[in-house]
């Protein structure tokens, strides 16, 4: 009898980023891709956030190696901390490895994996599974669908992907091949990228944003432009930079991804960007601003990325001024719309004319809309159907799509983070969940800042915070100093002299009424005497730390 073929879901269903999930067979997990996602609004002082890697830790004899699907941070940045507690070779194309081997070597764990590169429609022996890499479009270059022969039968990946007709790079999404497995073996599972599932229609192909991008620069042919971009999108600036020349244009670029990436994508024979035509930032000085196009990194607001120091005045090597115009050539990932309309809005301040995607056709999504996925649906004929990448109503709608390309009733699996499938003869079912929180990375700390931390910076940052400090006597509970109270975001204490004042007497009134003179009850009665005077005098709820000193 087949053995049955699990896959664990650890992040990518309920949210956009922290794609990552386990298809183990035979007691070996093989990682399909490990990523990470940009912290929201609600998580001050955040940097990034992980998949929670306590299963994996649990397993980690069991991890046989990473299919990495493309380069993008959500789905390949979680591995240069996965690879501090982990080891395990990585599969993927050149591109792909390349990008995710910088953060690798930045974290020092180049010794902990080992980076194989694959083909388009290679087949590779990967633990129990020979997984086949198949080409498909995406706004990175060299991205990948992937199909599992396991067990049960193929298990294939959609990776994110669109159908672009007319691709840059002449590299299409392999429809042929994906219908000659359904032909051959048929495809037992299906897990598909849902990004866009409620986007009607078809996807503009990556060269319609060049002839809008030449027709922007046409129009601003008399000034200097700046165009920000993902650092990933080597199609996007290989536009660019050909539209630049044309003009005449000398090119810089800003940020130290952006710099990285064209290196390592020139290496590659993936961009074609003339040496002379391109000048270090700091020798910009006697270039006619009329004739150069600076390509920069911040396209999504990032606090500290060049177009984002821009905005504010503070970059070291460009002042923005009204001869300058600003191209954002990107559309802001959900949650980075307030960010990407404070740098838009500082430009504006500046002076600088801004083009985004608000207004023009400056970027083209990489991930497939409905009418595309209804084609991928018809051509692979799944068996079942699980709709992943997206929040969770970029999943229902993902379903509800696959129900009608005729998929069976009952045979779409609406699964978030943490779900476990297993796969057996008898078909796909729910088995269990495991750890799938998010794991947070705060500066250069990891899993160091919990729920709770988090909920006391939003406290901090909401509400303020109220000190209390009082001395008592150690042995017979009397107060020989204070109580004095330290404010800070609750109430202005030069204009609140009076609510201070009644503050401190409730606090002394139920230090005397404690019934013993522990330091830890002192305490208790001195927060909750003053936390009901504060919500009934403001109506608000601050942080409140009582110190108890014993003399």
């Amino acid at each position: 009898m087949p053995q049955p073929v699990r896959i664990t879901f650890l992040g990518g269903l309920g949210e956009i980023g922290r794609n990552c999930a386990a298809i183990e067979q035979d007691g070996q997990i093989v990682l399909l891709d490990c990523g990470l996602m940009f912290p929201e609004d609600d998580m001050p002082g955040i940097d990034l956030v992980l998949p929670d890697f306590t299963w994996l830790r649990e397993r980690a004899d069991d991890v046989v190696g990473c299919v990495l699907t493309h380069g993008h941070e959500d789905h390949a940045g979680g591995l240069s901390f996965l690879l501090r507690e982990l080891s395990f070779p990585i599969y993927g194309s050149k591109l792909t490895l390349g990008l995710a081997r910088n953060r690798i070597e930045e974290a020092g764990l180049l010794a902990r994996t080992s980076f194989e590169a694959v083909e388009d429609g290679e087949t590779r022996r990967i633990g129990p599974f020979d997984v086949e890499f198949i080409p498909v479009t995406h706004s990175v270059p060299e991205g990948f669908a992937t199909a599992w022969h396991t067990a049960q039968g193929v298990v294939m990946h959609t990776g994110d992907w669109k159908l672009d007709l007319n691709p840059i790079d002449g590299r299409f999404t392999d429809l042929g091949r994906i219908g000659a497995i359904e032909v051959e073996k048929g495809v037992r599972v299906l897990m598909g990228d849902s990004t866009n599932a409620e986007s009607a229609g078809h996807t503009l192909s990556e060269r319609a944003v060049g002839h809008s991008l030449r027709q922007i620069f046409d129009q601003h042919r008399s000034r200097r432009i700046v165009i920000a971009c993902f650092a990933s999108h080597i199609h996007r600036i290989q536009q660019i930079a050909d539209i630049a020349i044309e003009q005449g244009r000398t090119i810089a670029t800003l940020g130290l991804s952006m710099k990285k990436n064209i290196r390592l994508a020139k290496d590659m024979g993936l961009l074609r960007i003339p040496d002379e035509s391109v000048v270090d930032i700091a020798d910009l000085g006697d270039v006619d601003p009329s004739k150069v196009c600076v390509i920069s990194t911040g396209s999504q607001g990032e606090p500290m990325s060049a177009l984002s120091r821009m905005s504010s005045n503070d970059n070291k090597w460009i002042r923005i001024g009204k001869d300058d115009t600003i191209i954002l050539s990107s559309h802001p990932i959900p949650g980075n719309e307030t960010s990407v309309g404070k740098v838009i809005d500082g430009l504006h301040r500046l002076g600088a004319a801004v083009v985004h995607s608000g207004i023009a056709f400056v970027h083209s999504t990489g991930h497939a809309k409905q009418e595309e996925i209804k084609t991928f649906l018809s051509v692979a004929r799944p068996e079942w159907f699980v709709p992943v990448h997206g929040e969770y109503r970029h999943l229902v709608h993902h379903a509800a799509i696959a129900y009608e390309m005729g998929v069976e009733d009952g045979k779409v699996i609406v699964s978030l983070d943490g779900d476990q499938l297993e796969i057996t003869d008898d078909g796909v079912t729910k088995i269990g969940e495991v750890p799938a929180g998010y794991l947070y990375v705060d500066g250069s700390g990891l899993g160091d800042v919990g729920h709770g931390v988090l909920r006391d910076r939003r406290v901090l940052a909401e509400e303020g915070v109220v000190v209390v400090i009082v001395t008592v006597d150690q042995k017979s509970g009397e107060i020989i100093a204070g109580p004095e109270i330290i404010t800070r975001g609750w109430v202005y204490e030069a204009e609140a002299e009076d609510l201070l004042e009644e503050a401190r007497d409730v606090v002394r009134a139920a230090i005397l009424g404690a019934d013993d003179t522990e330091p830890e009850s002192i305490k208790r009665h001195a927060r909750k005497a003053l936390g009901v005077l504060v919500n009934e005098r403001t109506k608000r709820r601050p942080m409140i730390v009582p110190v108890v000193m014993e003399a």
